[in-house]
């Protein structure tokens, strides 16, 4: 019986560098026994409208762009109901997620993983009624992966994120918040949260701690209290780039959910595209709720695992 495969790619992520290689991604595919449809994402939302109206046609459906992308695709999967894996060939300027799932940025060895690899049981976050496949955030630094342009991330790629932040850090904003965290309550000004199923954030890899693993059930949860001095601020920065070094402002858990309440909208980001204005947030974890298909030498996906590196992994130009 032909295996079916869907996919669904995003012909401008990544400096639009899937066209040259588009090809020889769905011969591997042919040569391994699937019968390819490739459909070309129009807008936004149209990848998760398209897998969740037709995913349950398929054996597996395959993805390629940056992490919006994946998320779409997840979504849309979700919403489908179908029971099938998601491939998942990176494309855009970061791609956290396929970079903690240990899938090459080299295309034709992504495209490998997928039709030579194994189902892995991913985790999956929910924030209010909208899914997330790695990351829910807000506060600083988190309106620059969906305000700045494809165009200039294409440019600048990872130092983006850095240039954008650091540009920001004079005029960051506090919202007055409460959080509650199992047990635990706090009530204080933020300037930053995230709840993370990843090993790198915007590219960086020291972000959500040493012991996170993808299919357990939890998030790793890092919240920053307003900084009274410049000193406060400067510890904050040290001590989310290098683990050993602790500041007062820095609060993290790993825990499977967490309620938020603000005095005002907070616009929050969701696997790197804007998520939306909310006072209210209740966030959940999904344990091992969707298929992904990665490398059969990976058999433990946690942070011992090494992410690939860029030069190593990205396609010849």
């Amino acid at each position: 019986m032909v295996k079916k495969l869907l996919f669904v790619f995003n012909p401008h992520a990544g400096k639009a560098k899937i066209k040259p290689k588009l090809a020889d991604i769905i011969d591997e595919f042919v040569k391994s026994g699937y019968w390819v449809t490739a459909y070309t994402t129009q807008s936004t939302a149209d990848a998760k409208r398209i897998v969740r109206e037709h995913a349950g046609e398929y054996d597996i459906v395959v993805c390629s762009g940056g992490d919006g992308t994946l998320n779409e695709v997840v979504n849309g999967m979700v919403e489908s109901k179908a029971d099938i894996p998601i491939g998942y060939i990176p494309a855009g300027s970061t791609n956290d997620y396929g970079r903690s799932l240990g899938i090459p940025r080299n295309m034709l060895k992504a495209a490998k993983v997928i039709t030579q690899g194994r189902d892995f049981q991913s985790d999956l976050g929910i924030l209010n009624d909208k899914s997330f496949v790695y990351v829910a955030a807000f506060g600083a630094f988190t309106k620059v992966s969906y305000e700045t342009s494809q165009q200039v991330k294409n440019v600048l790629g990872h130092s983006v994120y850095l240039l954008e932040g650091v540009k920001s850090i004079a005029d960051i904003q506090a919202y007055p918040m409460r959080i509650e965290v199992e047990d635990e309550v706090l009530e204080d000004s933020f300037i930053f949260g995230m709840i993370t199923n990843t090993l790198s954030v915007g590219g960086f890899k020291n972000l959500t701690g040493k012991e996170v693993i993808l299919d357990d059930g939890l998030f790793e949860m890092t919240f920053i209290s307003k900084p009274s001095n410049p000193l406060e601020l400067q510890s904050i920065l040290a001590g989310l780039m290098i683990e050993s070094i602790s500041s007062k402002c820095i609060h993290k858990f790993k825990a499977s959910h967490v309620r938020l309440q603000a005095k005002q909208e907070v616009p929050w980001t969701i696997d790197g595209e804007y998520g939306g204005d909310h006072r209210e947030v209740e966030i959940e974890n999904l344990m091992q709720a969707f298929k992904i298909r990665i490398d059969e030498n990976h058999m433990n996906l946690s942070a011992d695992l090494v992410l690939l590196e860029d030069d190593d992994d990205e396609d010849e130009e």
